[in-house]
């Protein structure tokens, strides 16, 4: 594979083989002036994740800059490992397979499959008269990498499978090659880290470290507005920051989520906006989906499930002392939004039942 390719794909063997055969050490990467630029490079793949939630292709048309480009991966992870924060390496892991999808999206045939088998992806492609790529896998390492894609497309009932193999165009297939990119770099890191690596990271260590408690921070549940966050049940703030921080939410996460945040006064807008960092976001398919739970196309307004109903789903995180209060009758997040709400009591009898359960919810 060419020096560009390698570049652009980085995580590869190929691309370590080249670095080896350019007899770069790890000596030489963390403290040599010649990879001063890759060791920047590296710093910058860590904020475009953190910020953008991709990493940019930079310029690559030297031999020189394009070795600097493969540096910068390595560099790049020991930054990730060294913050040792999973909020971080997920966010990382995100950012560098949502990159790789977007280049195997209009990549070569060859460069596609060998990309794939580089990453024990196991497929066979198909180029028709129209130059349209088609990638064919066995259905089970369809389900392995798409099993936390939580979209009703990506469920094998939904994809037709012939003599075992699902067929799969270029563009839905390298969503799949982005999950196992995710997914393999999530399970890798963080590295092992000595103080000596540490120690050469140096400033550029704390920025980034500063950087992610920042970003970490934001990703836990901001404001909307007229809406305090903060009187929110933990389910809710949990799914929140999962949509801000651009994670997969469950189906039944979604549906709660949306429920809930239309309930308490966000309009569709506002809701369809805190889905926009999704790596599966479809923007006619969310708005879909949001107006139907909104009632805005179905005719009905859905209220999210009880507690009950959320501990069954999996989707009841972290329930706090108001949860588990033995006193309160919350049995419903709005249940729980409700009495957040609610003025400090005065001595006397708890309220009844009636005045702070929501009303029934549509059909689920």
């Amino acid at each position: 594979m060419e020096g560009l390719h390698l570049a652009k794909y980085p995580f590869l063997k190929d691309a370590a083989e080249h670095v080896k055969d350019q007899g770069v050490t790890l000596d030489d990467l963390l403290e040599h002036q010649a990879f001063r630029q890759a060791r920047a490079r590296g710093k910058a793949r860590v904020i475009d994740a953190l910020e953008d939630g991709i990493v940019r292709l930079r310029p690559m048309g030297t031999a020189e800059e394009q070795l600097e480009e493969i540096l910068s991966y390595p560099m790049a992870r020991m930054f990730v490992s060294s913050v040792g924060d999973k909020f971080l390496t997920r966010r990382y892991a995100l950012a560098e397979g949502v990159a790789m999808c977007e280049r195997l999206e209009r990549e070569r045939s060859d460069i596609v499959e060998e990309v794939a088998y580089q990453l024990g992806v196991p497929v066979t492609t198909d180029v028709d008269e129209s130059d349209e790529l088609t990638v064919r896998m066995h259905f089970s390492d369809y389900l392995r990498f798409t099993s936390r894609m939580r979209s009703k497309e990506w469920k094998l009932v939904n994809t037709e499978v012939k003599d075992g193999h699902v067929t799969l165009n270029q563009v839905k297939f390298a969503r799949v090659m982005q999950q196992a990119l995710q997914d393999r770099i999530e399970a890798e890191l963080p590295l092992p880290v000595t103080d000596s690596i540490v120690r050469a990271l140096g400033d550029d260590l704390r920025e980034l470290k500063d950087r992610t408690a920042i970003k970490r921070d934001q990703f836990k549940a901001e404001d909307f507005g007229k809406v305090s966050v903060e009187n929110f049940p933990p389910c809710m703030k949990h799914l929140i920051g999962m949509a801000q921080a651009g994670e997969n939410i469950p189906h039944s996460g979604r549906f709660a989520l949306t429920a809930f945040l239309h309930h308490v006064g966000l309009s569709s807008d506002e809701i369809l906006a805190l889905y926009a960092t999704s790596p599966d976001f479809d923007q006619s398919k969310t708005k879909y989906q949001v107006d139907h739970i909104t009632g805005e196309t179905s005719g009905t307004e859905y209220t999210p499930p009880e507690c009950s109903t959320m501990k069954s789903y999996g989707i009841c995180y972290e329930p706090d002392s108001l949860c588990n209060h033995p006193k309160e009758y919350v049995k419903h997040p709005l249940s729980y939004y409700r009495i957040k709400n609610l003025p400090p009591r005065k001595a006397g009898p708890s309220p009844s039942p009636s005045s702070i359960s929501p009303s029934p919810a549509g059909p689920q």
